[in-house]
């Protein structure tokens, strides 16, 4: 299940990359979050121009194969760095100390793995949609109005790296709290219990009526 979380910080290497990293992923969630507000104004203008002047958007459906990418990828290394991603917890969630931490180490592994291999397929697949000598630098366009896909392809292995790289981070966490048995380790995500969520949210509610 999913779980709201914290990440510390202090004066340390580990922490110092992670907020620097994390200026990225903030940057990349606002790009996202803009896009799906551009997405929806798309559809009020494909919409509208229909019911009103039988004229829809040239390209909506275009438009949307385009920048979908932006919404679904960008995200990610944003989420993964707040621990925002759903997770199944029942056990890791009984574990504490260096057990916990080590069971969170392998998990990061993994998808580290699953990541790079990733990251390596869509390169690929960007790799077979750009020419520098095509028109647009792009062997494959859209249906409609013919809009390169490169740009939308590159994006998936510019997004897959940046998780690679918060992942290798999280991983350095991890070895870290392992090694020293810190219960507050920096730059990972420290899951909060039912209790801490409820008392945020009762403190954040009480905040809003003032």
């Amino acid at each position: 299940m999913a779980g709201s979380s914290a990440v510390l910080s202090d004066d340390s290497a580990l922490s110092r990359i992670d907020r620097g990293i994390y200026r990225i992923e903030k940057v990349f969630g606002v790009i996202a979050g803009t896009t799906v507000l551009i997405l929806m104004l798309l559809a009020v203008v494909s919409v509208g121009g229909r019911n009103l002047f039988n004229a829809p958007l040239p390209g909506y459906v275009d438009w949307i194969q385009v920048l979908m990418p932006l919404i679904a990828f960008l995200g990610i290394s944003y989420a993964q760095r707040d621990g925002g991603h759903i997770r199944m917890d029942i056990l890791i969630g009984r574990l504490q100390g260096r057990a916990l931490w080590t069971a969170e180490f392998v998990t990061t592994l993994v998808t580290l793995g699953l990541i790079l291999l990733l990251v390596w397929g869509s390169w690929a697949h960007f790799g077979r949609s750009f020419d520098w000598n095509a028109r647009y630098f792009s062997r494959d366009s859209t249906i409609d109005i013919a809009l390169p896909l490169w740009p939308a392809k590159l994006l998936v292995p510019v997004s897959f790296g940046i998780m690679a790289l918060r992942l290798v981070l999280q991983l350095w966490g991890y070895a870290v709290a392992i090694a020293s048995g810190s219960t507050t380790p920096v730059a990972v995500p420290l899951v909060k219990s039912a209790a801490e969520q409820a008392a945020e949210e009762a403190e954040h509610v009480s905040s809003l009526d003032r």
